[in-house]
């Protein structure tokens, strides 16, 4: 069980795990239930950089705060953002050609696009909740990560074979267990986690009906491109409430 939080945490963040077996397919796997359990360890770390940032600048808090944030998950979903981008547009709606785009390395104009429109999305959100901004860095991670269980639950992979493969096997039970506790977290938090909920259910059921008309399923790039909108859309849920 705890290996396969150790691959959880390993996978999704770039914090020091005790050796994380990414070969035992088994832990892999097992990993998928623990994901919305590392984004609150992701959300609890980004609240602990709003505290000791408290009297700072609201711009330069946001910014630090932002910087963090991609530092500590390694732009994993950055990455995924920017190629999903790439592929959305040079696929010209064919399949294969959107697959093949998604696995080249490079960023193209629609990618570098991409990420500084997200980036500039969460400063502003950031910035803009100021003092108040505990909540949504808590959230946010959870419901993305948790958008992410729900995928290999509800959705299929579009490829044959690929570095999410082994994943598919998680245990649908675990993953809605999981999913049942992200729920009653945010729900623990009154409307604004109800609205933060609505948000991240509204972003997943539409990138999911995009992503079966256009590829047949999910992939890894697409997955962290889905992280990303995730928590967008939460802060500025948060941001507008």
């Amino acid at each position: 069980m705890l290996r396969g939080l150790h691959v959880a945490i390993g996978f999704l963040t770039r914090l020091p795990v005790p050796a994380p077996p990414f070969d035992d397919k088994t832990a892999q796997s097992t990993s998928v239930a623990w994901y919305p359990l590392v984004g609150a360890l992701i959300g609890g770390l980004l609240c602990a950089l709003a505290w000791i940032l408290q009297g700072a600048p609201a711009l330069l808090s946001a910014a630090l705060i932002v910087t963090a944030w991609v530092v500590l998950t390694g732009a994993l979903h950055l990455d995924g953002l920017a190629d999903s981008a790439d592929a959305w547009i040079g696929g010209l709606g064919d399949r294969e050609r959107t697959l093949q785009i998604m696995k080249d390395p490079r960023s193209g104009p629609a990618g570098v696009i991409a990420l500084v429109l997200v980036l500039l999305l969460k400063f502003a959100a950031l910035a803009s909740l100021g003092a108040s901004a505990y909540l949504p860095l808590l959230l946010a991670p959870v419901l993305a990560r948790a958008a992410l269980t729900a995928l290999f639950v509800w959705m299929p992979y579009a490829r044959r074979d690929g570095l999410g493969t082994p994943l598919l096997q998680a245990s649908p039970g675990a993953c809605c267990w999981a999913l049942g506790a992200t729920v009653l977290l945010s729900l623990f938090f009154g409307r604004q986690g109800l609205s933060a909920i609505v948000a991240a259910i509204l972003v997943w059921l539409l990138w999911r009906r995009a992503c079966l008309q256009r590829i047949g399923g999910f992939t890894g790039d697409t997955a962290g491109a889905l992280a990303e909108m995730v928590e967008v859309a939460v802060l500025i849920a948060f941001a507008v409430h």
